[in-house]
């Protein structure tokens, strides 16, 4: 299968890396062999490898040959390509694509390298880092873009934009959109999943875990785990702790579970600003938005939008009600489902196997007073989700 079309199959795709070091992390592993890393990548989901053959990452053209040798998954050489020479080499030792980096070619060199990766069979992963790159990358229409978080000139890693600049190019028709680089945990690989990229590419947070295979499984784990209804700062700290991906605050006057604010959420987890009716912004990385129910604190179910748009749908139980028949409807359900409603530590799993949900979202169940989280109960409950 070609690089591009591994990569187009449904849901989010990872492009598991191969690197002993890097110039920003230094030595990750530094003793790693292909022999042992590559076949652990192909056993456990990854639809492509990358694998860097650059000195500055301790890798060789030989470590690609090895690889092929190993697998018949798609393989992306990652170094500083810029001549015809270089494809060639990479493609004869059995490379699938190779990586054409922006930053260091102009436009007139990258299409006439695109030209030559395609007489040869080779795709071509065309990287941007900023917004004039990716107008680039579009000008060139190129059929992959990677989106680098990481500033390769001062190695800073600025997420929120990568995001922008991957929702942005999710836009364009038959372009397969990878996000590159600061992915460590399953709400990172979530966001850049809602942002619109088709697949991930994971390198130091897989080469640095004692599992590699297992940490690969958890990036793109689901469901993903919301704690809600969180009012203070402690609360938060041991949710986070405990492995939630999602951290709730609902910002609703009739709410017995107010939060003065979107508290601190670390940047492995995302946060999610609740409202009723009308959202305002917050700076929250999404937003649950039910609609009013004439009376109550709420209506039913709600959306879970990224910049005003609708990501996911969060369904609920009736304000104060029970729908016996709640689960059964979500199992039925398209799209992504986000399953919220009367769980806790004691059936969350049960909910899980019936629904098989991309998300579960628990509040009250969890509390001990309203507003008030039992730590205990929250550690319960998303130790069970996760299992």
């Amino acid at each position: 299968m070609r690089f591009a079309d591994a990569l187009r199959q449904p849901g989010l795709s990872e492009i598991a890396e191969f690197k002993r070091r890097s110039p920003s992390a230094g030595d990750i592993r530094p003793g790693a062999r292909i022999e042992e890393v590559v076949p652990c990548y192909a056993e456990n989901g990854a639809r492509a490898i990358s694998v860097l053959v650059d000195a500055a990452f301790a890798g060789t053209v030989d470590d690609l040959r090895a690889a092929r040798a190993l697998t018949d998954v798609p393989l992306l050489a990652k170094g500083f390509f810029s001549t015809e020479e270089h494809l060639r080499e990479l493609r004869e030792a059995g490379a699938d694509a190779a990586l054409l980096i922006l930053r260091d070619l102009d436009d007139e060199t990258c299409a006439r390298l695109m030209r030559y990766a395609a007489e040869l069979g080779l795709d071509t992963l065309v990287e941007a880092h900023d917004m004039d790159e990716l107008a680039r990358a579009t000008r060139l229409d190129a059929p992959v873009i990677g989106v680098n978080a990481r500033d390769l000139s001062t190695f800073r890693i600025d997420r929120r934009a990568q995001l922008e600049l991957v929702s942005l190019a999710s836009g364009l028709r038959d372009t397969v959109v990878i996000a590159e680089s600061a992915v460590h945990t399953r709400a990172q690989a979530a966001a850049a999943e809602l942002a619109g990229a088709d697949a991930i590419l994971v390198g130091t947070s897989v080469m640095q875990a004692a599992d590699p295979g297992a940490k690969l499984r958890e990036l793109l784990s689901r469901p993903l785990v919301k704690v809600c209804g969180l009012t203070r700062q402690e609360d938060v700290d041991v949710a986070v702790e405990a492995g939630a991906d999602m951290l709730g605050f609902i910002l609703v006057e009739k709410s017995p579970r107010r939060a003065p604010a979107v508290l601190d959420v670390p940047a492995t987890a995302l946060s999610v600003a609740v409202f009723v009716g009308k959202a305002e912004e917050t700076g929250a990385d999404l937003v649950q938005l039910y609609p009013e129910d004439g009376g109550t604190v709420r209506g039913r179910h709600a959306l879970l939008m990224r910049n005003r748009e609708p990501v996911a749908l969060v369904l609920d139980q009736p304000w104060q009600g029970s729908d016996p028949a709640h689960w059964e409807n979500a199992a039925v359900a398209e799209g992504r489902v986000v399953l919220a409603g009367g769980l806790g530590p004691e059936n969350v799993r049960a909910a899980i196997e019936a629904v098989r949900p991309w998300g579960v979202d628990a509040s009250s169940s969890l509390e001990s007073a309203p507003g008030i989280k039992d730590h205990a109960r929250v550690r319960a409950y998303v130790e069970e989700a996760h299992r």
